[in-house]
């Protein structure tokens, strides 16, 4: 038997678009004698016109085909609006396709959206009942896994609470500890995840992981690039609709980076009084101060952030990662590292932090800044993800020597060394 579980064949996805959508348009005698009187016109028009052309559909998938085998984790990039969700609405049956065809071997199990398949007026006990079910489980086979599902989920104070009460990010913990769990042979993941904390996030990555050890499928789309690559051996990067390349997760995603992600070194964020902390702005300087995303190795460079505290908080902390390409985190800074009175109760304002990255510190290539505000290991306010990228480059004004090729390794920390010479007559 063939190890592939999920086949993909020319599929097409058309939708309406603009005002045709509605069935049930209302407008004046003026607009219906207009729209009389243009209806000869129209018909010649669409006659000479083929359906593909026509300014009232839109093509979200076309022509897209591909193979995923048993045990593999896919995954799919893409700009918004290129498609990535309308696929995995086809894997998952929620919509049918216009065009072309899925042939699926196993029992599918998706997280598209927060709360996916739940009844919010099911308590989380009811709902994961509910959704074993709909994966076509037995009682028993549920109930071998629900002490799990409620430890990966921690929300057991929660459990017997109707979910329409709980919070975007209670949602995602058990929707996501629900599809993990209950061992569906393919799992496709949507951004989703960007909705937890950072513990929770990693955790998921890290089940998604262990499903895929177990041999079974997991489909995974992100923007979080690091997160892709290292958990995604192989990634389809669509655009408008089409796959643009499929092929080893690096390679695709520097493309997907050189095309799309161009340098930043500037973000700034509108308010957000819902969030007790928001991020407002994030600036990376050179040594002179000015915003620029292309750095010299050789320089100190400063990273500025800007963030609103619009409810008193205490202990709340302002984090930056520094991360690769690949998703290997650098380093890990926060506001109160070196000053611990930070932690302490902050009044509603406007606050802007910096700090200095030295010289040498980081070798050439391109990094990333995550920024995360709340408090550490309790709960997060406002995060946000790979938000700046910056490159630094090595311009061969100090002493090194590398025949004018890069310097090896992630870091470009000069090593002192200590020779001892003893000479052979």
């Amino acid at each position: 038997m063939s190890d592939t579980v999920i086949r993909v064949e020319n599929l097409s996805k058309r939708y309406r678009i603009g005002s045709s959508q509605g069935h049930f348009n209302y407008g004046s005698l003026r607009d219906s004698l207009a729209n009389a009187a243009k209806a000869p016109f129209r018909r010649l028009r669409s006659s000479s016109d083929s359906a593909n052309k026509d300014p009232g559909y839109i093509w979200a998938l076309k022509d897209v085909s591909f193979e995923v085998k048993q045990g593999d984790v896919l995954g799919i990039i893409g700009r918004n609006g290129a498609g990535k969700t309308t696929l995995l609405k086809i894997l998952s049956r929620i919509t049918k396709p216009t065009e072309g065809q899925v042939r699926l071997r196993g029992r599918v199990g998706s997280l598209l959206e927060v709360g996916t398949g739940f009844h919010p007026e099911l308590t989380g006990r009811e709902n994961i009942y509910l959704n074993g079910a709909v994966l076509g489980m037995k009682r028993a086979e549920i109930d071998s896994k629900f002490d799990e599902i409620v430890d990966f989920s921690e929300i057991e104070n929660f459990l017997d609470t109707p979910v329409k009460h709980y919070s975007s990010g209670m949602y995602m913990r058990l929707a996501f500890a629900v599809a993990a769990h209950l061992e569906p042979e393919i799992l496709l993941v949507d951004e989703v995840l960007a909705v937890g904390d950072a513990a929770f996030q990693k955790k998921c990555l890290g089940k998604m992981g262990e499903v895929a050890k177990e041999g079974r499928t997991v489909l995974f789309v992100s923007h979080n690039i690091p997160a892709i690559v290292r958990l995604c051996r192989r990634s389809i990067w669509i655009h408008r609709g089409q796959v643009v390349r499929d092929g080893d997760s690096e390679q695709v995603t520097n493309a997907y980076i050189n095309e799309n992600v161009q340098p930043t070194s500037f973000v700034m964020l509108s308010p957000d009084p819902e969030k007790s902390m928001c991020l407002r702005r994030v600036s990376v300087m050179n040594q002179q101060g000015e915003n620029s995303n292309r750095l010299p190795m050789d320089q100190p460079f400063y990273v500025q952030i800007e963030y609103d505290i619009n409810r008193p908080v205490t202990g709340a902390h302002v984090i930056c990662f520094v991360q690769t390409a690949d998703g290997v985190n650098i380093l890990g800074t926060g506001d109160a590292d070196c000053s611990p009175e930070r932690l302490g109760r902050r009044e509603p304002g406007n606050y802007c932090g910096e700090f200095k990255i030295p010289a040498n510190l980081l070798g050439d290539g391109r990094y990333f800044l995550t920024i995360s505000l709340g408090i550490p290991f309790v709960h997060v306010y406002d995060r946000h993800e790979t938000i700046i990228n910056f490159e630094i480059f090595d311009n061969y004004s100090n002493r090194r020597q590398w025949q004018h090729n890069r310097r090896p390794g992630i870091l470009g920390i000069e090593i002192p060394w200590r020779e001892e010479i003893s000479i052979h007559e």
